[in-house]
């Protein structure tokens, strides 16, 4: 119960601190649940997906290659999951009156990605220890945040296209939306996966200016928050 407890803790306070930076209109909380509940459920359809790519990959390289590490990590884990994470977002918001800011698209998709982190991380910390769960606050569950940072930009830009009537701007976006996050994603586990005394050093220096970058960025976007226009 303790560890449950602790794993979900990291993902609720990065929920409630997303929140606070949504500074001109604040979102229902019923809607910000309403997320947060689909990104945990979009944990269901990528773990089934990840271990049928996996398989797909078996059949064709070793589990030992450097070609199977960056294909599973890439595709196999962050292209099924942001996908996952973008779709529960959107399913929950696209047409909510709610998401006429800007900024609503951060705070969105940052929520999606702490949904799918916080059973994530229950089910990580559940095999695991006190250990598992403290690594995993600092390090996992900031990264699913930050996946969510990337995301809601582009989420938003495709919003404020569809409000256009812009078509083909709205689904360019719509796919960076899942493929740019997936580029930090696929580094983070590939490097994490990875066997070498220069990757150790390499993680922690990509995840202290990934974070740096992302804390400044959420700052940026939350004081230059606008009404999203055709």
């Amino acid at each position: 119960m303790f560890l449950t407890g602790l794993a979900l803790l990291p993902a609720i306070a990065l929920v409630v601190w997303i929140y606070r930076q949504d500074k001109v209109e604040k979102e229902p909380r019923g809607l910000l649940w309403k997320i947060f509940l689909f990104g945990v459920l979009s944990v269901i359809p990528a773990m089934i997906l990840e271990i049928i790519l996996d398989e797909v990959f078996l059949v064709f390289m070793d589990a030992d290659t450097l070609c199977y590490v960056i294909l599973d990590n890439f595709i196999g884990v962050a292209l099924i999951e942001e996908l996952c994470k973008m779709k529960a977002a959107k399913w929950a918001a696209w047409k909510h009156p709610a998401f006429n800011y800007k900024f609503d698209a951060i705070v969105y998709c940052v929520t999606s990605a702490l949904g799918f982190a916080a059973i994530e991380n229950v089910l990580y910390c559940l095999g695991g220890d006190f250990g598992t769960a403290v690594t995993r606050a600092l390090l996992s569950v900031p990264s699913h945040a930050i996946d969510g940072v990337i995301m809601g930009y582009f989420f938003g830009v495709a919003k404020e296209a569809e409000l256009a009537g812009d078509k083909k701007r709205r689904k360019r976006y719509l796919k960076l939306s899942v493929f740019m996050p997936m580029i930090e994603h696929g580094i983070y586990d590939s490097a994490l996966s990875l066997d070498a005394d220069w990757i150790f050093v390499f993680f922690f220096l990509f995840v202290i200016v990934v974070d740096v970058w992302a804390y400044k960025f959420v700052k940026k976007q939350s004081g230059q928050d606008r009404e999203l226009s055709a």
